[in-house]
């Protein structure tokens, strides 16, 4: 937002500017531009990663709870039977 701000206010201040000031400006707020859209998209990769972590994480710990259950089971109607 900040970025849009500032952006904005040098948009008002180019009128009166050379046109090479002008195209430097643009210029500038294109890199700005890129460079947020760039952390964006970083960081949408970062988050992504995070939760693929965790929820294989959770996957694993549920896998290993259900085999433990599955293990009890057996050995409780291994008793049963004998």
């Amino acid at each position: 937002m900040i970025s849009l701000a500032l952006i904005a206010v040098s948009a008002i201040g180019l009128s009166a500017c050379s046109p090479k000031a002008q195209n430097e400006t643009a210029e500038a707020a294109d890199a700005i531009t890129a460079d947020a859209n760039a952390t964006m998209i970083e960081a949408a990769k970062d988050t992504d990663a995070a939760s693929d972590r965790a929820f294989g994480a959770a996957e694993n710990a549920m896998d290993r709870g259900a085999e433990k259950i599955d293990n009890i089971a057996d050995a409780a109607n291994g008793e049963i039977d004998e």
